[in-house]
């Protein structure tokens, strides 16, 4: 089980943030062809095996799950903030959108073709990102795929570092170490992406994707 104080602070924090997150971010695809790109990858990988159901965790408002559903997936989405799925409902009526913990998922078991979770586990305590992932593969179909991204430690000697994040306390991985925990868990690394700091960043941190499969 996930420490229940840091889920609850998360949340709590994301449900008093969820109006200006939902500002600030609505927008962040059109200005990043890389994230573009890799969310394309994802699209394409999980459409050629046939299970295109993709569950969008940690989705905040939604304008990432909308577009996984614009790429062709059937995409759904889950975050713990209330206030962020109202959001979410209000400007994507179309499109479903569940209030939930990644912890403990009301989905069925290995229904899911992609799992996404796009900084959305940066806030969980270390200790228990292996509950996470375990969760994330009991959804997964054989073979599925998820797509997980966060921002990188910049130590390999601390695989986690925290950092000042301006809702809730967060970590930074070690990539390699992140990876390991995937292949503990039941996955195989498929593809990496590393997106170095731009100059107009405000945090100087890199970007990492990891896709992985459902070993």
């Amino acid at each position: 089980m996930v420490e229940h104080d840091a889920f609850s602070a998360a949340r709590d924090a994301y449900d008093t943030a969820a109006p200006l997150y939902a500002q600030l971010f609505r927008d962040t695809l059109r200005d990043s062809p890389l994230d573009r790109a890799i969310l394309a990858a994802f699209a394409d990988v999980v459409s050629a095996s046939g299970d295109v159901q993709v569950a969008d965790l940690g989705c905040g408002p939604g304008h990432i799950t909308a577009h996984l559903d614009e790429l062709g997936l059937e995409a759904f989405g889950v975050d713990a903030s209330p206030a962020m799925i109202e959001l979410a409902r209000q400007a994507n009526p179309e499109l479903r959108f569940d209030v939930g913990s990644m912890a403990e998922l009301d989905i069925a078991d290995g229904v899911l073709g992609g799992v996404l979770s796009r900084w959305s586990v940066i806030h969980t305590p270390p200790l228990e990102l292996p509950v996470i992932l375990a969760e994330f593969r009991r959804v997964l179909a054989p073979g599925g795929h998820l797509l997980m991204g966060f921002s990188a430690s910049d130590d390999s000697s601390h695989p986690t570092q925290v950092f000042d994040h301006a809702v809730a306390p967060a970590y930074r991985w070690w990539p390699d170490h992140l990876a390991a925990l995937l292949r503990t868990s039941g996955f195989a690394e498929v593809a990496r992406m590393v997106r170095e700091p731009q100059p107009t960043d405000r945090r100087q941190f890199q970007e990492i994707h990891l896709l992985a499969r459902k070993a």
